[in-house]
């Protein structure tokens, strides 16, 4: 009888040693990490400098004197430099006019740039893909991006492929989180998802005299971005970051919020995509209630000891009047921030709701003027600037943070696992980086174009 406990005992410990073991298995299977990714340098023959844009004004047939000179005026204050890139039909003079095969020449230009590299570097094939996540917001033909990356690069036949559209620039960590949940799926075995986020500039010309449907042009630059991730414990040693959290959020029940970012047509019936006066307003309330769900999960104790103190001392004090808001101290969950730089009064805003230093957000302003907003991938080429300036290190967290319409505000966090050195697509500028002075170098040139009225709407942008 003895024997027979003893023999219980044992066989108790090793099932409960197992389940142990199983369990921790499952953890480390189910977690995501980032391999590569790689971020999309047009050819500089699409370059889009202030005296080009003056041109492809000078030449437009629908636009009035002053519809131009807000225009020009808004470019020179948009915080965008003279090296960001445009679609070939703003150099052909089809601007106004691109056809269904422009937008797919585009789209391809970038897939056969970004993505090939991407797997070159990464020494794997299109047929080790397991999961594919496409973000493109605005161009969704049928059939789909994802399917015509499948083609090109012979991908296999039971690939779960997925085409995101309408996601705007917030899209790109909706498009993690979806492939990070289909890789859990494939628990416990291993797999590979690429994520392609990018956006098509060509049919997004607006050519209407719409001013608040105007500033796409001042503000959306061609650009895009693959990355790699995977739920394999044994590649952890080739991955440069691991996914921590996402948090999602859309306030699209508030009115102010749908309305910030829309695709609709003007009074002439001409479409384009509105943005609207109170964008920087919208996003920081949509990051409010974002960072209200991340903070908990992100912030150390003592920090989240110290608001609950703040905050009981606000309720005490109350009777006797207002009280100062408590500031959380971010830092203190996250050593950078990844912000998409939507624009410089975006950028301002949630600089000044965060509390961040002018370095916080360094980033995101250098990838604003070296690109312009290219939607979903701009997160890709702040984090690309971070690394190249060789701020990442092993252990360091990165927050990053994505805005789109909706209106979405979407968050994550990385965790730096390996080596970060890699300069990628600033490799040629990055010692330039960042300039004395981000003015326009023609302010001086086109500085009689402020005589408009309209100047609160460009600033906004």
């Amino acid at each position: 009888m003895e024997l027979m406990i003893a023999l219980l005992r044992v066989l108790l410990v090793a099932l409960a040693a197992y389940s142990a073991m199983a369990a921790a298995s499952r953890r480390r299977r189910s977690r995501c990490y980032l391999l590569d990714y790689v971020c999309y340098k047009p050819p500089d023959d699409r370059k889009f400098s202030t005296e080009t844009m003056r041109a492809v004004l000078d030449r437009s047939k629908r636009l009035d004197a002053p519809a131009r000179r807000f225009l020009l005026r808004v470019v020179l204050r948009s915080g965008l430099g003279e090296h960001t890139y445009v679609p070939r039909t703003f150099f052909t003079g089809r601007e106004d006019s691109p056809t269904h095969q422009d937008c797919l020449d585009e789209m391809d230009a970038f897939f056969h740039g970004a993505v090939a590299e991407l797997l070159s570097r990464a020494g794997l094939g299109p047929r080790d893909v397991d999961v594919l996540v496409v973000n493109v917001s605005t161009f969704h033909p049928a059939p789909s991006l994802a399917s015509r990356i499948v083609r090109a690069y012979g991908m296999r036949d039971d690939v779960a492929a997925y085409n995101l559209a309408g996601m705007g620039c917030a899209g790109v960590l909706v498009a993690v989180d979806l492939a990070r949940n289909a890789l859990r799926a494939r628990s416990p075995r291993p797999a590979l998802a690429l994520v392609v986020s990018a956006e098509c500039i060509a049919p997004n010309c607006y050519t209407g005299q719409d001013r608040s449907m105007m500033l796409g042009h001042c503000l959306f630059r061609c650009g895009g971005s693959a990355a790699l991730l995977t739920s394999d414990p044994a590649l952890r040693g080739r991955a440069k970051m691991e996914l921590r959290l996402t948090v999602r959020t859309t306030v699209a029940a508030d009115d102010d919020a749908h309305s910030a970012i829309v695709h609709r047509e003007d009074a002439e019936g001409r479409a384009g995509i509105s943005l609207s006066k109170s964008l920087p307003k919208v996003a920081v309330r949509a990051f409010t209630v974002n960072i209200e769900r991340l903070a908990p999960r992100i912030l150390p104790a003592t920090e989240l000891a110290r608001l609950a103190a703040v905050a009981a001392c606000r309720k005490l004090l109350r009777r006797g009047g207002a009280a100062a808001a408590a500031t959380v101290n971010f830092k203190a969950g996250a050593d950078h921030f990844c912000l998409h730089p939507g624009g410089v009064a975006v950028i301002d805003a949630v600089k000044r709701s965060m509390g961040l230093d002018e370095r916080d957000v360094e980033p995101s302003r250098m990838m604003l003027h070296r690109w312009g907003n290219t939607s979903a991938s701009s997160v890709w080429y702040v984090l690309s600037y971070m690394e190249a300036k060789g701020r990442l290190k092993v252990g360091d967290r990165v927050l990053m943070v994505g805005f789109g319409s909706g209106f979405k505000c979407n968050s994550c966090v990385w965790e730096v696992i390996g080596d970060m050195g890699d300069k990628g697509a600033w490799a040629d500028c990055i010692d330039s980086y960042p300039p004395e002075s981000l003015a326009n170098p023609y302010i001086d040139k086109y500085g009689c174009t402020n005589g408009d009225d309209d100047a609160s709407v460009g600033s906004n942008a």
